[in-house]
């Protein structure tokens, strides 16, 4: 089974920007999605690619996040703009189909990277 390790997490102003990266420990042609989880709350798809790089984003994310690939490096990577309070979570990435992900399924999770946004 393909491990993830998530990194490029911390702690950001509102309106600053991170880029959080899920690198594989072997190559996959699955799609990967990018999760997150806040305090109190139920994990949540915000972001994923197919293995043809098609995209979705969750609406709230749309026009801010953008995710994309790395085959070489088997790397996906989550580039978060224009960041807000509200998008302060434990940002988790995953392997699995679209179909999977938008259930809260996939066959690998990585261990998770803690994005907060603060002032």
């Amino acid at each position: 089974q393909v491990q993830l390790v998530e990194s490029g997490g911390g702690l950001v102003q509102p309106g600053g920007s991170l880029r959080l990266s899920c690198a594989a420990s072997a190559r996959t042609l699955s799609g990967v999605g990018w999760f997150r989880q806040a305090p109190g709350k139920e994990r949540k798809l915000v972001a994923h690619i197919s293995g043809f790089a098609a995209v979705y984003y969750e609406n709230s994310v749309k026009g801010r996040f953008a995710i994309s690939r790395d085959p070489a490096k088997n790397t996906v990577y989550l580039q978060l703009n224009s960041l807000k309070p509200e998008d302060s979570a434990v940002y988790y990435c995953a392997v699995g189909s679209w179909s999977q992900a938008l259930i809260g399924n996939a066959d690998a999770w990585g261990q998770g990277t803690q994005v907060t946004v603060s002032s």
